[in-house]
């Protein structure tokens, strides 16, 4: 763990094993503001930098938590102070100052592999409140403009025996599904952020695959989840989300919705990967000429 002024914000910590780096902010967020190899590109989009205070919330950028369903006031709750680090055996744990308006706790434990571009977040969700609240947690990367998102659909299969559908496609008011920047394939939809574009997009899926990807400029970023079948997950039943406009695609990953009880939390696991020299796909095929999202 590095102590480190990043674009502004004073105290920043860095991460890294020698091959990926990671720096988060203290300042405000928490917000993952930085992911790449060491000396390249940063993965995720950054915005508002070096800006705190204020209560108005803020798109930073990177990989923030949040609490599902979307609601106007609970889900843009200001995270625009500072932020508690706790350095631990193993990982590094950022606490945010318990939200006013929900009495909701969110923490980020982040752990590097000593080898290779794996990264593990542990995200939690802490109830503060005197009564249950019911939510599922959140967890958006907000990816940097030009590339391509891969959503893997449900699984296919033949007509004969399959009679019950196996899977839903969740789509909001704004989702126009004859925009150019959609590919639909038979087993992956392909988003691509264009910064032309005047509209925004948003798509969810039950993608029991258990991942979502974004490539750009030869890398590939991963997020893994477990997804859990038989839960209920929020947005009709989405496991994986992806938004995108004319700044910026966020790959967004889901957990179950519960009732968290008073003084009680809810923990949600995200692990990514980064992989170098990996083309921008363009249909089914190209995805799977991708050997490592079918191997890990």
């Amino acid at each position: 763990m590095e102590k480190i002024a990043y674009q502004g914000w004073n105290n920043c910590i860095r991460l890294s094993n020698g091959i990926i780096e990671l720096v988060i902010t203290a300042d405000v967020g928490p917000r993952v503001i930085r992911f790449g190899f060491i000396g390249a590109q940063n993965e995720f989009d950054e915005d508002w930098l070096g800006v705190t205070g204020g209560d108005v919330w803020r798109n930073y950028g990177g990989h923030r938590l949040w609490h599902a369903p979307e609601h106007p006031v609970r889900t843009y709750a200001p995270d625009n102070g500072p932020v508690t680090i706790e350095e631990h055996d193993g990982f590094v744990r950022f606490i945010q100052p318990t939200e006013a308006n929900t009495g909701i706790q969110k923490e980020m434990d982040i752990s590097v592999a000593s080898v290779g571009t794996r990264v593990r977040v542990v995200h939690r969700l802490r109830n503060t409140n005197i009564w249950g609240v019911e939510m599922a947690p959140w967890a958006l990367s907000v990816m940097a403009a030009g590339g391509t998102a891969i959503i893997p659909l449900p699984p296919r299969a033949s007509h004969d025996g399959n009679l019950l559908p196996a899977g839903t496609l969740t789509l909001w008011p704004y989702t126009n599904l004859a925009d150019p920047r959609w590919t639909w394939g038979t087993e992956y939809v392909l988003l691509r952020q264009d910064p032309q574009a005047t509209a925004p997009l948003k798509f969810g899926t039950a993608a029991y695959k258990g991942w979502i990807a974004y490539a750009r400029n030869g890398h590939l970023f991963v997020t893994y989840v477990t997804p859990q079948p038989g839960a209920t997950y929020p947005d009709l039943g989405s496991v994986v989300e992806s938004f995108t406009n004319s700044r910026m695609l966020e790959i967004e990953t889901l957990g179950p919705l519960a009732v968290v009880a008073p003084g009680a939390e809810v923990e949600y696991v995200e692990e990514w990967a980064l992989f170098d020299e990996v083309p921008t796909p363009t249909c089914d095929a190209d995805v799977a000429a991708i050997a490592v999202l079918h191997s890990s």
